[in-house]
């Protein structure tokens, strides 16, 4: 990890910024993506303290960075930023509010994007082999996380989204942005029926824990996503499969291709993802 005022960067300086940043294994797979392209970079760890990361992002640009990777708790802070100034914002990165990748530019100014969406619906249609179209969803959760999916998943054409959280008002609100298609309910309304695919976009499993909803949302031929990722299946995952899901993943593959998104975002060279998924699953 590195600390904000003591990092040196080459003019191919890349960085995941967030709070905390220790556990990112963004550092990893970029250099495995670098090598596949035949790219020389530098990738570093920053933790930025509350209240100092419109600082951060300027020091980091000043001191020859040419790109950064937005983790927890920033991405809504990232997304503010890119609407100052020359700063500007991709139109995924606009209908989610939130940025994960940031592109520092020649010309001054820095690019915000969101590849968290696209990660997701990469590992889902490449990797899994699951196609999104015409499948009825449900999202847990309306934090960034689940924001930042649910433009993606829309883009496939599934039957329809569900979002489902504990406070029913931010359900309803972050629905709203989406359209007719994106529906808005409590925790206990999401087992009315049983869903397709369904995406738990809290981080309760990092806590050992449960988002609360039943088990009537899952039939035999769900498939469960939870987008954290552990060593071990997810108290989620494990959760799901007891209640009869037909297959449960974790986020391992989502945060590779992510990365292999932002790549492209930085470098216009787009890197497999595949044996980077499969390195790190044997780490």
């Amino acid at each position: 990890m590195t600390d904000l005022f003591d990092f040196k960067l080459k003019s191919s300086g890349f960085a995941v910024m967030g709070n905390p940043v220790q556990h990112s294994k963004s550092p990893q797979i970029h250099r495995l993506f670098a090598q596949q392209c035949g790219i020389a970079i530098d990738y570093d760890r920053i933790q930025v303290d509350a209240g100092g990361f419109d600082q951060a992002i300027s020091h980091f640009s000043a001191h020859g960075g040419a790109g950064l990777n937005i983790t927890l708790p920033y991405k809504v802070k990232a997304w503010r930023f890119c609407q100052q100034g020359q700063n500007s914002l991709s139109h995924r990165a606009s209908q989610a509010q939130a940025v994960n990748t940031l592109r520092f530019e020649n010309q001054g100014g820095v690019f915000g994007d969101n590849t968290d969406g696209a990660g997701l619906v990469a590992d889902l249609q490449n990797n899994i082999g699951f196609s999104i179209q015409d499948k009825s969803i449900l999202v847990v959760g309306a934090g960034g996380a689940a924001r930042g999916v649910i433009g993606s998943l829309l883009a496939c054409c599934p039957l329809r989204i569900t979002i489902a959280n504990r406070t029913v008002d931010k359900a309803t609100a972050l629905s709203e942005q989406f359209g007719d298609d994106v529906q808005g309910v409590g925790l206990d309304r999401a087992a009315d029926r049983s869903f397709d695919l369904i995406v738990n976009g809290t981080a309760a499993s990092l806590a050992g824990q449960l988002p609360g909803i039943g088990g009537k949302c899952i039939a035999k031929n769900t498939l469960v996503y939870d987008l954290m990722y552990d060593a071990q299946p997810t108290i989620f995952m494990n959760w799901a499969l007891a209640q009869g899901a037909a297959q449960a993943h974790d986020g391992l593959g989502m945060l590779v291709e992510q990365a292999a998104e932002s790549f492209y975002v930085w470098h216009r060279r787009r890197p497999h993802s595949r044996p980077v998924i499969d390195a790190l699953r044997r780490f």
